[in-house]
């Protein structure tokens, strides 16, 4: 018995999944936010709280130029948070993360969705007070198998969506898990 093609749908009956929908829908782009890295900063004003204090008492024996030097180093240590969070960037879609990182050069890297075999939210009682948190993926993916993106404002919904597209990207492209045997396999069925 041959089957024909149903001419509203585009595509053959025996096809192993519904062609996907090429619509990219957009959950987050950015950077972590800076209000994460507060126990960092808190660190570094300290440090550089601890340099002017040593400049201070010991500036009239050395010279005006310490008072220089200090302002550098307090200045650098100040901006070495803001470098962290600068330094890496996400684009979490509904079909991809896009994990982008580096100050001078770049690297990107890209983790389908339909690798995607958990997901991971922690948001730390700090965390939750100033909106922020980390959504962890662990993946099949050669090249990202863990993936911790920190710092990311307002975490819980984009959470939620990238749970729910998981699942419905593995649907389209008819992947399916096999146990076997105390190890998992995930198997896509469209090849």
């Amino acid at each position: 018995m041959s089957r024909t093609p149903n001419p509203s749908s585009g595509r053959s009956p025996d096809a192993p999944h519904k062609p996907a929908d090429d619509t990219e829908e957009l959950y987050f782009q950015g950077s972590p936010v800076l209000r994460a890295e507060l126990g960092r900063v808190l660190v570094f004003f300290l440090i550089s709280a601890a340099v002017l204090v040593g400049v201070y008492f010991t500036w009239e024996r050395v010279g005006w130029w310490l008072w220089l030097v200090g302002a550098v180093i307090v200045i650098a240590l100040m901006s070495i948070p803001f470098i962290w969070t600068k330094m890496v960037r996400y684009r979490i879609s509904n079909y991809r993360i896009d994990y982008e990182r580096g100050l001078l050069s770049r690297r990107i890297d890209t983790l389908e969705l339909w690798h995607v075999e958990d997901i991971d939210f922690y948001q730390s009682f700090f965390n939750r007070i100033v909106g922020t948190g980390t959504i962890t993926v662990f993946s099949h993916d050669d090249t990202t198998p863990k993936l911790e993106m920190y710092g990311l404002p307002n975490p819980r919904p984009i959470f939620d969506a990238l749970k729910q597209r998981v699942i419905a990207v593995k649907r389209q492209r008819g992947v399916i898990k096999v146990d076997g045997g105390g190890h998992d396999f995930a198997v896509d069925s469209s090849n």
